[in-house]
């Protein structure tokens, strides 16, 4: 059986400690060229104080109600010392009032318009059904937009307020309100008293039987049944390849090529390990990785194993070196004396940044180009997830961590659900249960649902040195013990950001126009942080803006970006391709599969993603 040695962690180590980890895991024949430190083991301080956090976040979902209860007061403190502003609430309140009262008297009438009083969001989907335009229903939902509207202005605008503080109680008034909305009963949802009178009350039983099936999916850790036809190896991840190369944190995948000839320059996929690692080969028809084979190009792609408590003391920087450095290793003997297209998402784009960083610092010249996706380097706009961020919050999910040795899928699967709660939650809860109808399966769909977990002491490294301390955009970031810079990337970058990104905002991804030093090419992509990523050309709605700045040219804003990029219809992908071709030499014969030591190891989709 594989072993590892646990060496317990410092609670908070200096930024110049090395990772500590003392593996006995099987790996193949090519081990890494990481070294790795050893540090004495050092007592756990504060053993009861951790263990009473780890067992209130089982009753918080893993929210420290000591940053609710200070957010709160501060926001309570302030306003009750604005007497001004409690006036012009109180006023917008009887003013409000007055005008939905009259609608209410009109109701009836056919020249009352539906949505006299307030209309809803154009992103707002409950209230989109023709039905809600009819009385009473219509005067309902005006009154439930009108307290939505009336709580924002009260917890937001109050002089003194923290920033932080301010967006925790608006995020909290906010999923409050989501889950009382009229969409989600049954007698104020015009759309299920329809079904339900055309159904003769099928819906309400079908939509017992969904949430039986659910609750017995949910005591029994077991998947939901629609995700049974996105199979890994089956129906996902299929673009046949090998394992090439394993150690005890990834399996590197080289994919067969699917043209006589390819490019000279390999590409290396470093995806997150938030997830697994097939966003990026879902369903053969939303597959970036068939699209580049078919366009030519030599692709590897980096699968990170699921930790477990046994990894609780692997660091961050394990990742670069296990991960990236290694991966870069083994490309340079399958492919030698070639530069190397290295792509990184979300998370993976961010350690990617770190290791360019390291190499360009210690003249280790073998990247080619640089492409990020959705991925962040300046964390101090990282969007909604900052909520879940401050001190005392990064404090009680290190002392969780610290119980498990590692972050549990569910929670993290949590907060992303309350980034979006009316899509993600209460719209699917209404559709299930109310309506009776289950939710149409997707491959993207069963990807989010197959979640992995994060190991205790990279998670806090890397919620502390990049969230809280934003310590790599800030030149204090150390690596190998020293400290590295974005100003030192000189190759070229393509940068994709998401419109609608609530995990990496696109107005923070495009703070590397003035992080790095060199030729950037930044697109911006309809969609969100998964759907606007995968973008295959022959699907419809896909637009994007795009632009290219020289390392030399002077700096342009978001917002000046945004009015001065040319708009373009279809997907992203064919412009990234038309990029790299362009940064690639001419066409080859296809590098062999693995460097003659592939003996044992299985093919892509490899046995990582499968834990």
């Amino acid at each position: 059986m594989n072993v590892v040695q646990i060496l317990p962690l410092p609670d908070q180590p200096a930024a110049s400690t090395e990772p500590v980890v003392d593996v006995a895991r099987s790996v193949t024949k090519a081990e890494p060229n990481a070294e790795r430190s050893t540090v004495q083991p050092v007592p756990e301080p504060y053993l009861l104080d951790r263990t009473f956090h780890a067992l209130l976040a089982r009753f918080t979902g893993g929210i420290s109600p000591t940053a609710l209860l200070l957010a709160w007061l501060d926001w309570g403190c302030h306003l009750a010392g604005a007497p001004q502003r409690r006036m012009e609430i109180a006023e917008r309140v009887v003013r409000d009032t007055g005008r939905l009262l009259e609608a209410a008297a009109h109701a009836t009438s056919p020249a009352q318009e539906p949505w006299s009083v307030i209309r809803p969001d154009g992103r707002d989907r409950r209230f989109r059904a023709p039905q809600w335009e009819a009385a009473p229903f219509n005067i309902v939902a005006q009154a439930f937009l009108l307290g939505e509207r009336w709580w924002h202005d009260a917890t937001t605008g109050v002089r003194g307020v923290s920033r932080a503080n301010e967006a925790i109680v608006e995020f909290s008034v906010r999923q409050m309100l989501d889950m009382l909305a009229p969409s989600n009963f049954a007698m104020t949802n015009p759309q299920v008293l329809e079904k339900a009178f055309q159904s003769g009350g099928e819906n309400f039983v079908f939509g017992g039987q969904n949430w039986c099936g659910d609750l017995m999916r949910l005591l029994s850790s077991a998947k939901p049944s629609r995700d049974e036809q996105f199979v890994v190896g089956k129906t996902v991840a299929v673009s046949p390849g090998k394992v090439v190369y394993r150690n005890e944190l990834i399996e590197l995948i080289q994919y067969h090529p699917t043209t006589a000839q390819v490019r000279p320059e390999p590409i290396l996929i470093v995806p997150a390990w938030i997830m697994k690692y097939y966003i990026l080969d879902l369903s053969p028809q939303n597959s970036l990785v068939k699209y580049l084979t078919e366009q030519g190009f030599t692709v590897f792609a980096i699968s990170w194993r699921n930790p477990d408590a046994r990894d609780r003391d692997v660091a961050f920087d394990d990742y670069r070196k296990l991960g990236v450095m290694a991966a870069l290793d083994v490309i340079g003997r399958i492919v030698p004396a070639q530069k190397i297209h290295a792509l990184g998402y979300c998370l993976g784009g961010t350690l990617l940044s770190i290791a360019a960083a390291a190499m360009a610092r210690d003249g280790d010249d073998r990247l080619g180009t640089i492409t990020l996706l959705a991925a962040q380097t300046d964390f101090t706009e990282a969007g909604e997830l900052t909520l879940f961020i401050n001190e005392s919050q990064v404090t009680f999910l290190e002392d969780v961590m610290w119980q498990r040795g590692y972050l549990d899928t569910a929670q993290m699967a949590g907060a992303f659900a309350l980034l979006r709660s009316n899509d993600l939650i209460w719209s699917r809860l209404s559709r299930d249960y109310l309506m009776g109808e289950a939710s149409a399966p997707s491959d993207l769909m069963a990807w989010n649902a197959d979640a992995t977990r994060l190991p205790y002491r990279m998670h806090s490294e890397y919620l502390r040195k990049l969230f809280l301390n934003n310590d790599l955009a800030e030149g204090r970031y150390r690596v190998g013990g020293g400290n590295i810079s974005l100003s030192d990337i000189h190759i070229p970058m393509f940068v994709v950001g998401t419109l609608t990104d609530h995990v990496a905002p696109w107005r923070s991804v495009h703070k590397l126009h003035y992080q790095v030093d060199a030729d950037l090419t930044f697109l911006l992509t309809s969609g969100g942080h998964n759907a606007g990523v995968v973008a295959p050309p022959d699907e419809a709605g896909h637009s994007y803006q795009v632009m290219t700045k020289a390392a030399d040219a002077p700096y342009i804003g978001p917002d000046e970006w945004l009015k001065l990029a040319p708009h373009v219809e279809g997907s992203w992908w064919p412009e990234w391709t038309r990029w790299l071709s362009a940064k690639s030499g001419e066409f080859c014969d296809p590098p062999p599969i693995g460097n003659g030591d592939i003996d044992g190891l299985p093919d892509a989709p490899g046995d990582y993603v499968r834990t």
